[in-house]
């Protein structure tokens, strides 16, 4: 069976970078958009970032617009989530998930396409 596996979760400071990366086995094929969300403490998991399934089309929640920036490698069948001055509201536990396409073209920012899900990693911003 596919999953997919995040990685690079840490505790940093505010102002700093993290990357997040998702091995995306089967998912990271040209059928699937691919997106990460977000759940904050006391909060419902939000769509953050998302990339579609040409890897041509990508899309950011206001919050991270101009800070995050998303990415996809086929070869690699990865999805990596580049998070810039990072604030206290970032952290989280970050999701990857996939998004079944087809063939279609189809808006990566339709959140409740996603099937198929990663078990999460951890964004800790605090001073």
């Amino acid at each position: 069976q596919s999953q997919l596996v995040e990685s690079g979760g840490r505790l940093v400071r505010p102002g700093e970078s993290v990357t997040l990366s998702c091995a995306a086995a089967e998912y990271g094929s040209n059928y699937y958009n691919l997106a990460w969300f977000r759940r904050a403490p006391g909060k419902e998991r939000e769509g953050v970032s998302c990339i579609s399934n040409s890897g041509t089309s990508t899309y950011y929640t206001d919050s991270v617009r101009g800070r995050f920036d998303i990415s996809r490698d086929f070869a690699e069948s990865t999805v990596t989530l580049r998070m810039d001055r990072l604030t206290s509201e970032d952290t989280g536990v970050y999701y990857c998930a996939a998004a079944p396409t087809g063939w279609n073209i189809l808006d990566c920012s339709r959140w409740t396409a996603y099937k198929y899900w990663g078990q999460g990693t951890q964004v800790t911003v605090s001073s």
